[in-house]
């Protein structure tokens, strides 16, 4: 699981398919690869357009990017690490993404800023060798941060028990990609 993470990632979809990102050379930053890109982003196409989105733990901006790719109408990426910040708003000048907000924050401090239900998608990759995860989905439980049918992505490591999410929400979607656990939870 500490794979060096590849000089660039690809675009896969939307406006800005094929175009190249980045990748800063930090530890534990590994983005999202296409094949689990490209199953997200099937997962999610009826979702994305017009949506409000957050990229949390955004690394190299692979999601949110994305997202804003195919239409998203806002995403905000939330990065705590200087070099992937600088990184983030230079992938946001070359691409004119202006639907994009890059924050350099931690995750849990952001999202205590965050209106109640207004957040479409929020997309959480933290890095494998933390339990993040599990503390970030139980903060958008308490700040009631996702709107109402709005989902939430979750990469995790596949050899790890999977995660879970109370009601509202329900595991809509559950697949395992190489070493990810690929998992969407629907609020009802």
């Amino acid at each position: 699981m500490n794979r060096k993470p590849p000089g660039q990632v690809r675009i896969i979809g939307g406006e800005w398919r094929g175009r190249k990102l980045p990748v800063p050379d930090l530890p534990g930053l590994r983005p999202t690869g296409d094949r689990s890109r490209e199953t997200l982003f099937n997962w999610l196409q009826a979702d994305v357009p017009g949506a409000r989105c957050a990229d949390l733990f955004a690394g190299s901006g692979a999601l949110g990017f994305e997202a804003a790719s195919r239409g998203a109408a806002h995403v905000d990426m939330v990065e705590v690490a200087p070099l992937a910040v600088s990184s983030l708003v230079e992938s946001r000048a070359t691409l004119g993404a202006k639907q994009v907000d890059v924050h350099r924050a931690n995750v849990l401090d952001w999202l205590r800023g965050v209106e109640p239900g207004s957040l479409d998608i929020v997309f959480l990759d933290p890095p494998f060798d933390s339990s993040l995860a599990v503390r970030v989905l139980e903060r958008l439980l308490e700040l009631d941060c996702v709107a109402p049918g709005g989902c939430v992505y979750a990469e995790s490591p596949s050899k790890f028990p999977e995660l879970v999410m109370r009601p509202p929400f329900s595991l809509a979607r559950d697949k395992v990609v190489g070493e990810s656990r690929l998992q969407l939870f629907r609020r009802s």
